[in-house]
């Protein structure tokens, strides 16, 4: 089907030149003079892309920025480009915090063969998220009735909206796919995404966890065995590679494959060939791989337990998700889909939750990203019994299900190291502010416990006043405890 884009233009002028250039670029245009205008025809338009002037009304007015708002109110998986004559990063900044998906600077030429590339590359992008977002979850979207609500990427911050332009330009090619990301950040439904939007979407896609098999079982595993291979070997086993093939092939956790294994999958990738333990000869097949790791590889590298070649073999499309700390934003949708999808399972189909308790999630760090929220908010889930989830009822349910710290899962060092190397690359900031607050929740955590919940005297061992030991104890959700009163 044709793309359907939606041009918001009160200069008539403008409004036939871009309506002529996109229509010869093979897409269906509908013109509106107004804002107002335009508002009304989004809803019956089935549009997948709105091009609107930020400056309608005017040269010192901007409804289209008014425009980007209400659109993003009422129709969240709608992209806005904005055209807009202003060069400045405060208009750019501003756009894309209103929800615009992308902008560009007027005058144009329509003869540029350049700008029409970008305007044509920006506009596909766009259309593609929108499909992607089609399947995200929001919270004022309900299940069709009697239908159950399955897993899907639930976010709608701008880190996000990279993500699924990410997906977006790579879901279609052939190319072998990198997802990088703390654990916990939905790496495999980031991967379900790009196999349902390929060309493969029709053909198996196939899981591997490569920490949840036995290292000795996983070769076997994943090219197959012949029979009399090894000891109990009675029959020939078809591997993962070979049930997944002309389809996909998701290597959960790659960076913790043995390095025997990292170099038969090199083979697999140079070659298109694999061998069976205990085979005679290679077998091809045509297998997309898509790869997911949560640990820094470049260190990896550095130690030797990592492969370069197969780092650069792996590495011809990346994305990076971020954790959730850094979308915030999306903590509100994602409880709301939680509590609706968790909810009927757990015989609490009627809870609701106070804005207070998600202020109280959104004050969270997060080491377990988006796994740990939904396990918190199951527990809330069970704790709640179909009421109203309140604030006390999150702090407990934070306090039974929040695993330790990675201060404390992993030698420091090394957790210090892997957060410089995200940072490195790019992938988060205000490292110093978060490994305070491992440390700082950790210290007080454990200060609590020791002193029996005692609030004074956990204070007095930290070296800190009453009001901070209350403040801190609060900010991390930690049981409160009870107060003494000094004599």
């Amino acid at each position: 089907m044709m793309t359907r884009i939606l041009i918001i233009e009160d200069n008539p002028t403008d409004a036939q030149m871009f309506g002529h250039l996109l229509e010869k670029e093979g897409y269906e245009v509908e013109l509106a003079a107004s804002a107002e205008e335009g508002l009304a025809r989004v809803p019956t338009g089935n549009f997948d892309v709105v091009l609107t002037d930020l400056y309608l009304g005017g040269a010192k007015s901007d409804g289209g920025r008014d425009l980007v708002v209400q659109l993003r109110a009422a129709h969240p998986h709608l992209p806005v480009i904005l055209m807009t004559g202003g060069h400045t990063a405060e208009i750019a900044i501003d756009v894309i915090k209103q929800g615009a998906f992308d902008y560009f600077c007027k005058p144009v030429s329509i003869f540029d063969e350049s700008f029409r590339a970008d305007l044509v590359e920006m506009i596909d992008q766009a259309a593609t998220s929108k499909q992607l977002m089609a399947g995200v979850k929001l919270p004022d979207e309900t299940a069709t009735a009697g239908q159950p609500i399955s897993d899907r990427i639930v976010g709608n911050s701008r880190v996000m909206q990279n993500v699924y332009k990410e997906i977006g330009r790579v879901a279609a090619t052939p190319a072998t796919v990198l997802i990088r990301g703390e654990t916990g950040t939905g790496k495999e439904l980031v991967a379900r995404a790009i196999y349902t939007h390929s060309d493969r979407a029709n053909q198996p896609f196939i899981v591997v966890n490569c920490t949840a098999i036995p290292e000795h079982l996983l070769e076997s595993e994943l090219f197959g065995h012949e029979p009399g291979a090894f000891t109990g070997a009675k029959i020939r086993r078809i591997g993962r590679f070979e049930q997944a093939h002309r389809g996909t092939i998701f290597l959960d956790e790659i960076g913790d494959m043995d390095l025997k294994l990292q170099q038969k999958l090199l083979r697999v990738l140079q070659e298109k060939t694999i061998d069976r333990v205990g085979g005679k000869g290679p077998t091809s097949v045509d297998v997309r791989i898509i790869a997911a790791t949560h640990r820094d590889l470049e260190l990896a590298i550095e130690d030797g337990e990592f492969r370069q070649d197969l780092y650069f073999r792996l590495n011809v499309a990346v994305i990076s998700l971020p954790p959730l700390r850094d979308r915030k934003e999306d903590i509100r949708p994602l409880v709301n889909y939680f509590v609706e999808r968790y909810g009927p399972e757990l015989g609490s189909a009627s809870s609701t939750i106070e804005s207070e308790a998600i202020m109280c999630l959104q004050d969270q760090t997060w080491p377990g990203n988006v796994r740990e929220l939904r396990s918190v908010v199951r527990k809330a889930l069970l704790l709640a019994s179909g009421y109203t989830i309140t604030t006390d009822i999150i702090r407990r349910a934070l306090d039974q299900t929040r695993p330790p710290s990675p201060a404390t899962r992993q030698p420091f060092a090394t957790h210090v190291a892997n957060v410089l190397a995200s940072a490195q690359r790019g992938e988060r900031e205000n490292i110093v502010a978060d490994l305070t607050e491992v440390i700082e929740r950790e210290l007080y955590g454990q200060a609590i416990r020791r002193a029996k919940r005692d609030q004074t005297k956990a204070a007095k061992w930290l070296g800190v006043s009453r009001p901070t030991m209350r403040e801190k104890l609060g900010r991390y959700a930690l049981h409160l405890g009870r107060e003494k009163t000094k004599v």
